[in-house]
């Protein structure tokens, strides 16, 4: 065909089943079903989904077989080659779902953060926005640096201030809905229904080197999951406060919310390290649940963590809940070629009169990694520490602690510097059975093989060396999907 008229920028996605990964875990095999031949399947979901599966099998309706292996090798060669498919996973997403009562979901959003109900008659809708973590850190340092928790200046996270502002935003998006106007009548009849609203959030890693805290430790993902905390009571808190004024949302009855169950209570957590099992952080979850029930909720969903690409730049801020992939990029924008560091190392850097060409240079050979540059304290190595020197298993575990109050999704992308195969499974299956919604949104990679990085004349010292900008990350704001960019 013509070469207007072909697809090349397709972004695909698997809506996948329990079932198939089961599948592959056992070496069993998997049929291809032809939807008219074999109806029904994508209303389904859970034990439902396979049982109805298995009965279409042992009827023989299926197209073919493949071992489901062969299946899930094709998929990990096009993520190497790709970043994508994505990989949403449809039982989870079903199961924690506040909007169960309306039927299977079938699909997301193009970032894979937004799980909605859709059919032939609405056409799901989300109105986004999010909130900038960095502006809660209440710190005697100024916008940028970091905490050195030995010293006598002293940094806190405000939930308090976080909690207002998100009930402003919870009512402010609410009313977006009223007021937007609608390209077609399924999305306003979805949209008017159903109420649905995405808060997201902006600079989580920039929070935590305010904070003094390397994005894996401990008292990060204690703060990462109490951060999410805050803004799911909250949005329920101002949700509950707009149901009580103006009434439910019109599709209330029945979901999980009107019985009493909230997303946390949806995830299955043995160790019981759930809101209502602890009053540590001071929310009065058993009221806040009473009281929905009582009245109701405005909305049927609240929080989506979405990429914040654009925002997050005009901010000065790293993307949504990303840690930083390294301390010095070459941004590409219509306007040219702009290398940008990190300015909380930056900062840190000036102020320990660190910050000279030797160790630019260093950056710049190690692609933005700190890891090699001798004069810098152990304390900050660990602190600016890229995405490629942190554990996946890390990473995918901060999604699960906060996915307990995502009543959506998140755009979880993941990071594997050189992925092989056995590598993408394993993280792969660990995101699965640790619950999440969204398995991965891009797989991000490093190139096999870097530029020439520098050159040495014998007549210059290490200092003066010329560093080629090749061996620096670049980002183009051409790649940049503004889709979802709240």
């Amino acid at each position: 065909g013509k070469e207007e008229q072909r697809a090349r920028d397709l972004f695909y996605g698997l809506w996948i089943p329990d079932l198939f990964m089961e599948r592959v875990e056992s070496d069993g095999m998997w049929s291809l079903m032809c939807p008219h031949q074999c109806q029904g399947l994508q209303q389904r979901y859970g034990e439902d989904f396979k049982r109805l599966y298995e009965e279409y099998e042992f009827e023989g309706k299926f197209v073919r077989q493949v071992r489901a292996r062969e299946l899930w090798s094709a998929i990990l060669d096009a993520q190497i080659e790709t970043g994508t498919p994505y990989l949403l996973y449809k039982d989870a997403a079903n199961e924690k779902s506040n909007q169960k009562n309306l039927g299977t979901i079938q699909s997301s959003n193009l970032c894979t953060e937004i799980i909605q109900y859709t059919d032939k008659d609405e056409v799901a809708v989300c109105n986004l926005a999010s909130i900038c973590l960095p502006k809660y850190v209440i710190s005697d340092r100024g916008q940028y640096g970091s905490i050195d928790p030995s010293d006598s200046n002293t940094a806190y996270f405000d939930h308090e201030a976080l909690h207002r502002a998100t009930k402003i935003v919870t009512k402010n998006l609410n009313k977006v809905i009223d007021n937007n106007k609608y390209p077609c009548p399924g999305a306003r009849t979805s949209n008017r229904r159903h109420r649905p609203i995405g808060i997201g959030v902006s600079g989580l890693a920039d929070a935590f080197l305010r904070l003094g805290l390397p994005f894996a430790s401990q008292d990060a993902k204690v703060l990462n999951e109490a951060v999410f905390e805050t803004i799911y009571h909250a949005a329920l808190e101002a949700s509950a406060e707009m149901a009580e004024e103006f009434g439910p949302y019109e599709t209330f009855e029945g979901s999980p919310a009107s019985k009493g169950i909230l997303q946390f209570d949806l995830w299955d957590t043995d160790d019981k390290d759930t809101p209502s099992h602890r009053a540590d952080r001071g929310y009065d979850w058993q009221a806040l649940r009473k009281k929905i029930q009582q009245v109701g909720l405005r909305n049927s969903l609240l929080v989506a963590p979405m990429p914040t690409a654009s925002t997050s730049q005009i901010l000065g801020v790293n993307e949504c809940f990303e840690p930083f992939s390294s301390n010095l990029y070459v941004r590409r924008v219509k306007a040219g070629e702009f290398i940008m560091t990190n300015p909380h190392l930056l900062e840190d850097l000036v102020d320990r009169g660190l910050w000279n060409q030797e160790v630019r240079n260093q950056l710049m050979r190690d692609g933005g990694s700190v890891a090699n540059i001798d004069v810098l304290p152990d304390r900050l190595k660990a602190l600016y520490k890229t995405v490629w020197e942190i554990k996946m298993k890390d990473i995918i575990d901060m999604a699960a602690d906060r996915g307990k109050f995502i009543d959506q999704s998140q755009s979880l992308n993941l990071f594997i510097a050189d992925p092989t195969v056995n590598k993408l499974t394993a993280m792969h299956f660990y995101a699965w059975k640790k619950g999440l919604k969204t398995g991965m949104y891009y797989l991000r990679t490093k190139p096999a093989v870097n530029a020439i990085q520098y050159t040495v004349e014998k007549n210059r010292s290490k200092e003066n060396q010329e560093v080629s900008t090749e061996s620096i990350p670049s980002i183009d704001d051409a790649d940049i999907c503004l889709n979802c960019s709240a």
